[in-house]
């Protein structure tokens, strides 16, 4: 078996609970390790993704039990890719909390950092629904801690709110399992698919209770409107470095879509036909229009970048609902850019936030204006999907697709008057953050404004690698707008493949479905 399959679970598995028990008392060792952690996890990223770009599907069975008795990882062209990018927002983000000392504001951050990125990375790689759910609440737990890094009432509040969502989304979780289970005998994701498969008609019944209770819970994943309420305060309140990671949790929903309704209920399956178009796509509409409505009415930079995280992920779903290979392949494509872009922003606002307070009025001139101004501008005109950055070209994949849809008027329509107004509130937060802040006088009341923490020591900020971390979020961005070409040939094969289940089926249960 190859055991670099597992090697991204295993890596921050070993390396979490080293730095709680040996390095917990010595800030610059756990920095140290951290680092060469997110490194590390980069490396074995590429190597799976360059194993799994010939479109061989590879299966590792833990205690070599076979599927569908014994729990398995899966690797193929989706798993691979979103390891990757999961690794490569690590690397900045990491840095950028380093830099900028946001590490050292409450205990455990690069601990629980690494529990996150174990949970993230097995929930892309496992190859059963309920080993699904221990990641998610392992990805989860963590997200917990990381969310309330660095103390304060405000912080404490939007985490309880945040806890108990998502517990919701979890017990919805297991009775959607509990269902799926009662009906199908096994929740190995390929032995679903066959036994889905040779269901009768009048037996299904209850088989799409248990998908659309999935649904409802990779929605709540994924900020699906009207089950995202908990996502702007959540995002808004966190340590802005935590939310950039966060970015990443909304792509587990949909990757979880994408997976789960292309393989155990995909479009032949009768019974569950229609869920995803029908159902998933007049919301993700409105999750893009009230996710744009969001950024032009914010007062405060964390908020609107929140939205703004929101109204990407109505883009995507967008292309996900409309359930063809090719919007697939846009949707893939988009998932990178909208990931890398919308990190790129919160780490924006936190410099915004840390040297004049997150308000969007005009105050005088912060330290470093410029540089800030000029990130801000890049990460605005990817996120509003405007030339010539990747956002743009993510945004022309995915009309493209539903140029054949039937209500491809509405879809064009939303995403095009979507973009405007995102691109309106982008312009206005902008102008009075950075450029009216010039016509303003500098006064004691005009002092930037203390963000409410509980530090337990004082931070000491590194600016220049907290800036080189931006910069590498920005040259994400640049590569995967210039190697646009292979990235989208990547994408649409990733597409074929999950469109044609059978071999990732043969490949699970050694040819014996």
């Amino acid at each position: 078996m190859n055991h670099w399959i597992v090697a991204p679970i295993v890596l921050p598995a070993i390396l979490a609970p080293f730095i709680i028990m040996v390095l917990r008392y010595h800030l610059d060792l756990q920095r140290i390790f951290s680092v060469a952690g997110v490194v590390a996890l980069l490396g074995i990223a590429l190597t799976i993704t360059a194993q799994a770009s010939g479109g061989d599907i590879q299966v590792y069975e833990l205690g070599d039990w076979p599927a569908p008795f014994g729990i398995v990882m899966v690797l193929d062209r989706m798993s691979a890719m979103m390891v990757l990018l999961t690794a490569l927002l690590a690397l900045p983000i990491v840095l950028y909390a380093i830099g900028s000392g946001w590490d050292q504001r409450g205990n455990h951050f690069h601990a629980l950092f690494h529990f996150q990125l174990m949970g993230v990375c097995g929930a892309f790689l496992t190859g059963d629904a309920f080993n699904l759910f221990v990641f998610f609440e392992v990805l989860l737990i963590a997200s917990y801690g990381l969310m309330t890094h660095g103390g304060g009432s405000v912080r404490l509040k939007a985490g309880v709110q945040y806890v108990a969502y998502n517990l919701l989304g979890s017990t919805l979780f297991l009775f959607a399992l509990g269902t799926l289970y009662g009906v199908t005998g096994t929740l190995n994701m390929a032995d679903i698919a066959v036994r889905v498969a040779e269901l009768p008609p009048e037996d299904t019944a209850l088989l799409r209770v248990g998908a659309v209770l999935l649904l409802l819970v990779f929605c709540i994943k994924a900020a699906v409107l009207p089950l995202h309420f908990w996502l702007p305060a959540s995002y808004a309140n966190a340590p802005l470095p935590v939310a950039a990671l966060f970015a990443i949790m909304t792509k587990v929903g949909a990757y979880s879509i994408l997976r789960m309704y292309t393989l155990a209920f995909g479009p032949e399956v009768e019974a569950t036909q229609g869920l995803v178009g029908d159902w998933l796509q007049p919301a993700a509409i409105l999750t893009l229009a009230v996710g744009a409505i969001g950024i032009l009415g914010a007062h405060h930079i964390a908020r609107m970048v929140a939205f703004c995280a929101i109204a990407s992920m109505g883009t995507l779903l967008i292309a996900i609902s409309l359930f063809t290979p090719e919007a697939t392949a846009a949707a893939l494509y988009y998932i990178f850019h909208s990931t890398l872009a919308t990190a790129l922003l919160f780490l924006v606002a936190d410099l915004v936030m840390e040297r004049r307070g997150g308000a969007i009025t005009p105050k005088p001139p912060m330290p470093q204006s410029g540089l800030v101004a000029a990130l801000f501008f890049v990460g605005a005109i990817a996120i509003a999907g405007m030339p010539p950055l990747s956002g743009f070209v993510g945004k022309l994949l995915v009309l493209d697709a539903a140029r054949d849809a039937s209500n491809a008027n509405a879809v064009w329509f939303v995403i095009l008057v979507g973009s405007f107004v995102t691109i309106v509130g982008l312009a206005r937060a902008g102008s009075l953050i950075f450029w009216k802040s010039h016509d303003v006088e500098y006064a004691g009341e005009d002092a930037p404004e203390e963000e409410e923490t509980d530090e337990r020591s004082a931070p000491e900020p590194q600016p220049g690698l907290a800036f080189t971390a931006v910069f590498g979020a920005v040259a994400g961005l640049i590569l995967l707008t210039l190697f646009a070409g292979p990235a989208l040939e990547y994408t649409s094969k990733t597409a074929e493949q999950l469109f044609t289940p059978e071999r990732y089926i043969s490949a699970v249960l050694g040819g014996e479905e």
